[in-house]
């Protein structure tokens, strides 16, 4: 006995239970949207209500952002489970779990690098150190950050560049923080001729120190002699100034300014490097030319 099946009929036979499905159900999805809609505005007071506490206790920037974040992706992640729960009531949270189980190997192969810089971008804010605004130093890195992002760090550098950088390579990589205390020190090293008072020059280097206005007097200045060069004798001077790029170069400039002006005014001379050539007489045969005697004999001879 054979039937014939039209294709048609089974198409529409198909489409007519999706409706019927989609309508019976539509209900729980309205119902699902709600709750859905409900739980993000309620986050969201939520988030305002803690990170306006935590303004008013004064803690760090990056704490607040930090907390907002995670309160967000807490609170988006509760909005979908109820809502899936309410549409499909045979998912059980134990159910959403073991499926999250499940795929999670796979999920974490398909974005390592994402969750690998969302938990460096959770541990950088989380920290004390690296505040927006800092001069840091990583690598081939430079610049001021302008923003700590969950992912990503965003650093302009001296150029005006802004370099957007993933948060696990400042998270795994050593980092240097310029501007973390107020204060940086700063170094000179001028020589001096081997003709110089010592303690005289040591003298004028210091007092040099001392009339700058970009050196801190909150901190001890140094100068000392660091060695015997092949034309000078090399002092180091120590001073401590503002640790902003812009006011290290400013110091620096002072400072050679003044030791130049403090040298000349004690009569003491900054050497060039200079070389002295000698030769060894017997390594160089020299002819010496005859007399005139000799020669009017040597001609008259030839003659």
């Amino acid at each position: 006995m054979s039937m014939d099946i039209n294709p048609i009929d089974l198409i529409f036979t198909a489409v007519e239970k999706i409706l019927s499905g989609f309508f019976e159900s539509l209900p729980q999805i309205l119902i699902a949207v709600i709750v859905f809609a409900v739980f993000l505005l309620v986050g969201r007071f939520v988030r305002a209500g803690i990170t306006s506490l935590m303004k008013r206790t004064r803690m760090r920037s990056a704490l607040i952002r930090l907390a907002d974040n995670l309160i967000m992706i807490a609170t988006w992640i509760l909005a979908f489970a109820f809502a899936v729960t309410i549409v499909f009531p045979s998912v059980t949270p134990a159910n959403m779990i073991a499926g999250l189980g499940l795929t999670s190997l796979a999920v974490g192969f398909a974005f390592k690098d994402v969750f690998e810089n969302f938990l460096a971008g959770v541990f950088i804010l989380a920290r004390k150190k690296m505040r927006i605004g800092d001069v840091i130093e990583c690598q081939e890195i430079f610049g001021r950050i302008e923003d700590i992002r969950i992912r990503e760090t965003h650093v302009r550098d001296t150029d005006g560049e802004l370099i957007i950088v993933p948060n696990a390579y400042l998270f795994q990589n050593p980092l240097e923080i310029q501007t973390d205390q107020t204060l940086k020190r700063q170094e000179l090293v001028v020589g001096v001729d081997y003709d110089s008072d010592m303690r005289a020059v040591r003298e004028a280097l210091q007092g040099a120190l001392s009339t700058c206005d970009t050196v801190s007097t909150s901190k001890e200045t140094e100068v000392k002699c660091v060695g015997f060069g092949g034309s000078s004798i090399d002092f180091k001077l120590l001073w401590w100034t503002d640790s902003q790029p812009k006011a290290q170069r400013n110091s620096y400039d002072e400072v050679a300014f003044a030791v130049k002006d403090a040298l000349d005014e004690a009569d003491v001379t900054i050497p060039f490097p200079q070389s002295t050539l000698s030769f060894r007489p017997e390594a160089w045969p020299v002819k010496t030319a005859p007399d005139r005697e000799g020669r009017d004999a040597e001609m008259s001879s030839e003659g």
